[in-house]
């Protein structure tokens, strides 16, 4: 027994299927964001850009935070330490730390994932 069918439907119906498949696909992966810091930010600046880490977090993007350091503030790391620690801690419910704080040349970079 066989069936007759018409060849150029069936590659439709197959591209179809694939192209649906890599849509589900690129649903679950997750994208890395980034967010610039100041040693010397002021306050309202700084709940702004943690209220922007947050919503990224919760739409299941990594968030890799930079905090920069100009001039004479690169004598200071335990400036940046205190501002890494600050936003660790403000969004210890939603994300957890991946890379901890380090410093490299003028920047503390650190890396915070969405807790499961």
């Amino acid at each position: 027994m066989c069936k007759i069918m018409d060849y150029g439907k069936y590659k439709f119906e197959q591209k179809k299927k694939e192209k649906e498949a890599k849509k589900k696909q690129r649903a679950k992966m997750q994208n890395v964001k980034e967010i610039k810091f100041r040693v010397k930010i002021e306050d309202h600046d700084y709940r702004t850009k943690v209220k922007h880490i947050r919503e990224f977090i919760e739409d299941g993007d990594k968030v890799k935070v930079w905090i920069w350091f100009r001039g004479r503030e690169n004598v200071h790391p335990e400036i940046g330490e205190r501002l890494a620690h600050r936003i660790i801690e403000d969004l210890s419910d939603i994300a957890k730390v991946e890379k901890p704080p380090k410093k490299e040349g003028r920047n503390m970079i650190f890396t915070l994932v969405p807790k499961q």
